[in-house]
């Protein structure tokens, strides 16, 4: 198991961590709706991952509190982009999907990220490309861990 707190191991650490966010910021920016909050389009992201949710559930997967959920879930539902239906087990509570028009605004959202970061990946040579590739696995791993 490598040293995590001492030496080049943990340079590389630290290393990760500032490229990551800085690379995320600058992701963030690419953005086709400015009028979403990046909370708004991480709750539409989860719901096309991991398909419809109570709000309860979008709460614990997006790590803010119910209340919060319940008011980023109105607002999208006025934007068009989520739809409330009852749950089928629970009539108290509801289940949260995403609209069509919600899928295609994250479709475009993606294709405009991915020839942002294609236009980045160009600078590379072929052995850091090589090196990205292989990485890219990893980095998914830790993502979801």
């Amino acid at each position: 198991m490598p040293d995590l707190t001492h030496g080049d191991d943990a340079a590389a650490v630290n290393s990760l961590r500032s490229a990551v966010m800085r690379l995320s910021r600058r992701l963030k920016h690419q953005r086709v709706d400015e009028s979403l909050s990046p909370t708004e389009m991480s709750v539409l992201g989860t719901l096309a991952r991991c398909g419809s949710a109570t709000p309860g559930e979008l709460a614990r997967k997006e790590h803010v509190q119910p209340p919060s959920m319940t008011r980023i879930v109105a607002l999208l539902e006025a934007k068009g982009l989520v739809r409330l239906e009852p749950h089928p087990e629970d009539r108290r509570q509801k289940v949260v999907t995403q609209t069509e028009q919600a899928e295609a605004m994250l479709e475009e959202s993606r294709r405009k990220r991915n020839a942002w970061l294609a236009g980045l990946v160009e600078a590379l040579d072929e052995d850091e490309w090589a090196k990205l590739r292989a990485a890219a696995p990893v980095l998914e791993k830790l993502a979801h861990l």
